[in-house]
């Protein structure tokens, strides 16, 4: 190998000895942290605005809910909130009552939720419970308002 070949090597421009990022998408990510008075809702805002990033803060303080949209990740967000305020944080976990199958399961039911909300679970014991038997199917909808042929009992 030559010199010409060393200097060649050197100065190679299809290589990049810097590795290519892999960049963030836009996400907005929503972290519940109980916020309890004004003071509060401003030192979490504080510590979350001047992350890199952060495009947009919304904070709702009875839901005890942070919204991040940005190109962030959420543990960082997260872990950023605890360090700089000392509060316990965690990402949401709760979606809103209509898309669970069984809300009041005993996994699922939550009554430090907001309303409208329960908290969200892929346990396969707690979706077992939503599913109802055939025969149980046909006795409900036998006496259903809704069946003009059901039997009424007066």
């Amino acid at each position: 190998m030559g010199a010409l070949d060393h200097f060649s090597n050197l100065f190679d421009c299809s290589t990049s000895s810097n590795k290519l990022r892999k960049r963030k998408q836009l996400q907005t990510v929503e972290i519940k942290v109980k916020i309890d008075c004004e003071g509060c809702e401003r030192r979490v805002k504080k510590a979350v605005e001047g992350m890199k990033g952060v495009t947009q803060v919304d904070i709702q303080r009875k839901a005890n809910k942070l919204t991040v949209i940005g190109y962030v990740e959420p543990e960082k967000v997260v872990s950023r909130v605890q360090h700089r305020t000392g509060k316990k944080a965690e990402l949401w976990p709760y979606v809103p009552y209509d898309e669970v199958a069984h809300p009041y399961a005993a996994g699922v039911y939550d009554r430090k939720a907001p309303a409208g909300y329960v908290r969200n679970s892929a346990d396969p014991q707690v979706s077992q419970l939503a599913r109802a038997s055939s025969l149980e199917v046909r006795y409900t909808t036998a006496f259903s308002d809704e069946n003009p042929a059901s039997c009424s009992i007066m």
